[in-house]
């Protein structure tokens, strides 16, 4: 470790006021106001803050939330939160993957998709990177709204037409190419994760490669931080999916790649990325049970540090506490906060009795799925 990590007080709370003070880990001009608050008082705030106006958020935003609180807690209060993400997911599924055999839907739902991404810096790079694969934006939503059906115990709506469209497409291209690494480092990982979770293809060692020819670590001197960004986020993301998304722990020795890379390189990380992507680094240790590693404790004391009391909210960089596009970063802060000594898969929304009865008529229950 580093000579910073080494010389951490024990007292997390001290730590914490410190790095306050100090300003060690300001980002921006923002400055979080300073507290005395335990990693505990913050995890029950920002549950608390977010619980009482879940239902004002978008589904997806209130489905995110909800599944990983399933995940982590097992509690069943959770399952309606899912159902609603379940119900969304399907009707795209629905009307997606039922249109695959009209002409010209393919491409043209891929554009329309594509048009979305935005004028910003990272929607134009992602449009440029793109162009050579248009079918990638539907087909990556399918294979989205697939693996979520499938995760919650069911089929969804025209599955055999979508796995054989999606069968006989090659997305090896898109899923080595440089400049769509360069775009998309972490949300090709998921789809290639996403593609062997359906039985579409298994593209995982392809990427990998491609994954480490395109960011070596002997080139991250050379990345812009928003390279660097998403360098890290993508290597968070292969244990993510390793994981299926917090339903398991991962073997540590798969991905020690990784975890050495965090280790080595955690004040860089601190001081060049987002909370989002520094609690990530930390839920990459406590899901590989590196439970009390010391990077899982600096990154815990640098959320600590960052929780802003007045909102309770972990804000964004610049200081925004909004609650729709600030629940990833702060649900994540959750899960490090209070990591649980077991993990809960689904949830199986056919098996639990406040969801069971309401299940959305486009899907199919999965015998395999139910205990």
């Amino acid at each position: 470790m580093s000579a910073l990590s080494k010389s951490i007080p024990l007292s997390l709370l001290a730590l914490s006021a410190a790095l306050l003070t100090s300003g060690l880990f300001a980002k921006e001009s923002y400055v979080t106001p300073a507290h005395n608050l335990t990693g505990q008082q913050i995890y029950q705030q920002i549950k608390t803050n977010f619980e009482a106006n879940l239902y004002t958020l978008p589904p997806r935003v209130q489905g995110h939330y909800a599944i990983r609180q399933y995940r982590m807690t097992g509690d069943t209060k959770y399952a309606n939160g899912s159902l609603i993400d379940l119900l969304t997911i399907a009707e795209a599924q629905a009307y997606f993957a039922c249109n695959l055999d009209k002409p010209n839907f393919i491409k043209l739902e891929s554009a329309l998709a594509g048009d979305q991404l935005g004028n910003k810096s990272r929607g134009m790079a992602r449009k440029a990177a793109i162009v050579p694969y248009p079918k990638f934006m539907l087909f990556t939503d399918l294979l989205r709204f697939s693996s979520r059906i499938d995760e919650f115990g069911f089929t969804g709506p025209c599955h055999n037409l979508l796995l054989d469209t999606l069968k006989a497409h090659d997305f090896a291209p898109a899923f080595t190419d440089k400049k769509m690494i360069e775009s998309w480092a972490a949300q090709l990982i998921n789809y290639v994760f996403w593609a062997k979770q359906v039985g579409v293809g298994d593209y995982y060692q392809a990427y990998k490669t491609a994954f480490i020819n395109t960011y070596p670590d002997s080139k991250d001197a050379s990345l812009s931080k928003a390279q660097y960004k998403n360098k890290i986020y993508g290597m968070t993301h292969f244990i993510f999916a390793a994981s299926g998304y917090y339903q398991n722990q991962v073997d540590p020795k798969e991905f020690k790649w990784i975890l050495d890379y965090f280790e080595k390189n955690l004040d860089k990380i601190i001081a060049d990325t987002t909370e989002d992507i520094i609690t990530e680094v930390g839920i990459s240790f406590l899901i590989t049970g590196h439970k009390n590693h010391p990077v899982t404790q600096k990154v815990k004391q640098y959320i600590i540090a960052a929780y802003n009391p007045e909102t309770q909210m972990i804000p964004s960089p610049s200081g925004v506490s909004d609650l729709s596009s600030g629940e990833h970063r702060n649900v994540l802060a959750m899960m490090l906060l209070d990591w649980p000594e077991t993990l809960h898969p689904g949830p199986y929304l056919g098996n639990i009795a406040n969801t069971k009865k309401n299940l959305p008529r486009l899907v199919k229950i999965k015998p395999a799925k139910i205990n």
